[in-house]
């Protein structure tokens, strides 16, 4: 296994992380009960990982249940994370990121987990009815009381997850060290904006489903669609992508794998794990075989024809005003060809879309 530490913090977590969401009935994403919850786990660390990731959420509370009886007598080996935010019941105050709801949830998953103290407590995403400062200050809170070691977010836009960031430092607040977004072949929208806000500032990036919901897996086709039973089919399209274009990176994935010898799985994953800053990449299934398939994409390092074969097949191009800014940056800024000469090695990142130089 190998290690990369979470965010701008000390922590050292490994490449990929197990998510819980299919541990437990309530969500019709695996139903898996406490003896496959129990060798799920153990597979995990015989393997090397150390950092599991589970919700308040999932399955209601279920999956912290389960998981918090799986890490008995080994909880302190572990790095362990959640999150609040999302609806826990039908009394509207058990949702958002308020005060109330914060205090209350970290209890409830203290109590479902078994354990004193959260590693990573993430907020689940923006809360537009609550004041932010009031989500920032509750959080902080929380990891001075020793509740809580260190906070994350999830599900921000760039803008959102900036302000929060700023907020923090101007208040002297713990600030966020990482940042759970959803990223694969056939969902880079993160790298329009969001990327480069995480590594201006340091935030590490957690991947969850970098399967696409198992489309990436590479069983489905346009002949051969999901069949019932499986979680495609069961949970429908998990995350929105076009469908043709996730055709094509199904397409280049196999051939990739072929070349490697391995899943369109795997390829998919270390797609993920060689893109910027990324701290770990969660995976999740719910048989074993699947599992160790996927921790096995930490020992595939793909060539860099593979990954412009991949990029090529996925490519979502270039929106405003990312491209606006590339273009007066890299293209036109004449310094920044003299301060980062190794950016322009095989013809920069960004052509000139006008052009010879024009002038006013």
């Amino acid at each position: 296994m190998r290690h990369r530490t979470l965010g701008h913090a000390g922590l050292i977590v490994s490449e990929v992380a197990l998510g819980s969401m299919q541990f437990g009935g309530q969500m019709n994403m695996g139903n898996l009960g406490q003896d496959e919850t129990n060798r799920m786990v153990k597979l995990s660390l015989d393997h090397g990982i150390n950092f599991i990731d589970t919700a308040d959420v999932y399955s209601r509370g279920e999956s912290e249940t389960l998981l918090g009886n799986a890490l008995k007598g080994i909880r302190q080996e572990i790095v362990l994370a959640t999150k609040v935010r999302l609806p826990m019941g039908e009394n509207f105050n058990r949702s958002g990121a308020t005060r109330v709801n914060i205090l209350r949830e970290i209890e409830g998953s203290l109590g479902r987990l078994q354990t004193d103290y959260i590693d990573l407590y993430q907020v689940h995403g923006w809360d537009s009815n609550t004041p932010l400062e009031e989500t920032l200050r509750t959080l902080d809170d929380l990891v001075r009381q020793g509740k809580v070691r260190y906070i994350g977010l999830s599900n921000l836009m760039s803008w959102q997850a900036a302000t929060a960031v700023m907020l923090q430092e101007r208040l002297g607040l713990e600030k966020y060290v990482t940042a759970q977004m959803y990223y694969s072949l056939v969902g880079r929208g993160l790298e329009h904006e969001f990327q480069s806000f995480a590594e201006y500032h340091d935030v590490g990036i957690l991947v969850w489903s970098p399967l696409a919901g198992g489309f990436l897996a590479g069983k489905y086709s346009r002949d051969n669609p999901a069949p019932a039973g499986t979680r495609f089919a069961d949970a429908g399209q998990f995350v929105p992508f076009d469908r043709e274009m996730g055709y094509r990176a199904v397409d280049a994935l196999k051939e990739v794998a072929a070349r490697h010898g391995a899943s369109p799985a795997r390829v998919a994953i270390a797609w993920v794990l060689s893109r910027p800053g990324v701290s770990s990449v969660i995976i999740a299934a719910r048989k074993t075989e699947q599992l160790e398939d996927n921790i096995r994409a930490v020992d595939l390092r793909l060539s860099d024809d593979d990954v412009r074969q991949l990029d090529a097949a996925s490519d979502p191009g270039v929106p405003y005003p990312k491209w606006m800014v590339l273009q007066l940056d890299t293209a036109e800024d004449p310094r920044s060809k003299i301060l980062h000469p190794e950016r322009y090695t095989e013809g920069g990142p960004w052509k000139d879309l006008r052009g010879p130089r024009w002038s006013s």
